[in-house]
This record gives structure tokens, C-alpha cells and sequence, in this order.
């Protein structure tokens, strides 16, 4: 399984010298097994995604919600306005509209020029709640998490490895925080044991006590939630975009100081490549 990181931003892109390092995109990666392919979420970072030369006819995109800065990279997708390729949209299910509804409301003018009906390509739209479906050698499980409005997080299996895919997260929400009784924590079954978890890591521990219940994580708590939940490796993504790299840089020197090393941790990096196992 190999793994390309296209977009590690959170909220809203963040392009300039200052954040060239750790990258100014938001959310997008790459998972591709043999000749299957995945992309993990559609923002900004998905306009880099280049097929090259490569015979896919088949895309599977994975949107963990809908929030813009996880959508707002749809619009430009060539596979979208390709009439050859069959595209399929997995999205998280709502009780008042369909994945499709919701969709249009950004694929649609005023806010893109193209309505979602228009775009050429073969497309298949998904609508999923706590659910497990199979592409081709990919086991994959969705499971509501916490995150405004309806959040799935992705629990990604082939016969080697195991990806979870985590960018928008708040486990620790509640009274006492994170809760010890694995049971109720939020998302734990799609974390357990993984190879590699790529998690929500937006603020610092002091940050964070200023932003409970918006939906994201600090770091202090990442790493934790996944040392209890086995997991062998993590990745901090989702990074504020009022950090800077130089800032970054220093909050995780801090941070490896503060915590000690439970499990490998590192920050996410735009242009990053993994291969799993």
C-alpha cells in the first residue's frame, strides 16, 4: 500500500513561503494498491493529484464530511470531466439529504460554474454510515466520529497493512477528557492495532483549552489516543493555519520533549510518500 500526501492543512489553504515545508493545502491523500485507487478526502490539495500516464478507469474518493476544506479541490479533479472514467463519491450519510443533495449545493452556481449532473465521467455517489464495504483489495470501515455535522473516519485494510484515516477529530470531548474505557471512546474500533494513524492534531495542549468542542484535537491527546489504542505509527495532520513551519517545527521539538516517544510520531508533510507495511 502506498500512501502520497497531497494536503495536510486544516480550515482554509495557506499558501506562501512560511508554510512551503509542511505544505499549505488542505486535506488530500493518495492510497493505491496494485491498480486500485483511493483518494482520502477532496480539498485544496487535490488539484496536485496528476494520474500521469497511468491506465486507472476507476477512482474511489473518500470524504470523511463536507466541510469546504474538504471538498473545495472537487471542482478540479480531471477524472471528474473524463467520460471514460468511472468515479465513485463515499460520503458520510445525513438523516435530512442525500450525499448528492448536499454535493450540489457546492458543484452548482453561483459557488462552481459546473452542476454536478453536468460533470461527463461515470459517476457513483455512496451514501455511508457505520459501514464496511470492499474496492478491490481494500476492506474499508466508515464509523461516525466526533466532528460537527456528519464525520466519518476510515479504517482502510489489505491483506499487509492497516491505514486509519482520522483528519477531523475531537476524542477527548467531554467532561474529563479523554475517557480510559476504550468502549465509548470515539473511533477507537477504527484505530486499534493500526500500522499507521493519521490523525487531527490542530492545536497545541494551551490552544486547545480555548477551542473544546470545535471539532479537533490537540497534539497532546493524538498521541495518547493512539498509544491506547496500540497503534504502531502516527501522523499529526490537520495543521492550524496560523502555523507557520518554523513554528511547527518548534512545537514538535517541544512536544517530543514533553510527552517522550509512546509510539513514532511526526508531523504530516505535504509530498510525503509511505509505503505500508
Amino acid at each position: 500500500m502506498k500512501l502520497t500526501f497531497l494536503g495536510v492543512r486544516g480550515s482554509i489553504p495557506t499558501a506562501g513561503a512560511e508554510t512551503a515545508y509542511y505544505g499549505g493545502n488542505t486535506s488530500c491523500m493518495l492510497v493505491t494498491e496494485d491498480d486500485w485507487l483511493l483518494v482520502l478526502d477532496g480539498g485544496s490539495g487535490m488539484q496536485n493529484i496528476n494520474l500521469g500516464g497511468a491506465s486507472y478507469s476507476r477512482v474511489d474518493i473518500l470524504l470523511t464530511h463536507l466541510h469546504l476544506d474538504h471538498v473545495q479541490g472537487l471542482g478540479f479533479f480531471s477524472p471528474l470531466f473524463n467520460p471514460a472514467m468511472e468515479v465513485h463519491i463515499w460520503g458520510p450519510s445525513s438523516a435530512t439529504q442525500s450525499l448528492h443533495s448536499r454535493l450540489s449545493r457546492y458543484l452548482s452556481p453561483p459557488l462552481f460554474p459546473v452542476l454536478i449532473r453536468e460533470l461527463p465521467c461515470k459517476l457513483t455517489l455512496h451514501d455511508i454510515s457505520n459501514s464496511t464495504f470492499e474496492i478491490g483489495p481494500f476492506t474499508i470501515s466508515s464509523q461516525y466520529v466526533i466532528h460537527p455535522g456528519p464525520t466519518v473516519g476510515f479504517r482502510i485494510a489489505t491483506k499487509h497493512a492497516v491505514l486509519t484515516y482520522l483528519p477531523d477529530h475531537e476524542p477527548a470531548l467531554g467532561s474529563s477528557g479523554l475517557l480510559n474505557d476504550t468502549k465509548w471512546l470515539s473511533g477507537y474500533d477504527l484505530v486499534a492495532n493500526a500500522d499507521l494513524l493519521v490523525h487531527d492534531a490542530q492545536y497545541t495542549r494551551n490552544e486547545y483549552s480555548a477551542r473544546v468542542g470545535w471539532g479537533h484535537s490537540s497534539m497532546e491527546d493524538t498521541i495518547r489516543y493512539a498509544a491506547m489504542a496500540g497503534v504502531k505509527r502516527l501522523l499529526l495532520t490537520h495543521h492550524d493555519p496560523t502555523h507557520g513551519d518554523a513554528q511547527l517545527t518548534e512545537i514538535y521539538n517541544a512536544l517530543k520533549e514533553s510527552v517522550g516517544q509512546p509510539l513514532p510520531f511526526e508531523l504530516a508533510r505535504e509530498g510525503m510518500e509511505i509505503y505500508l507495511p
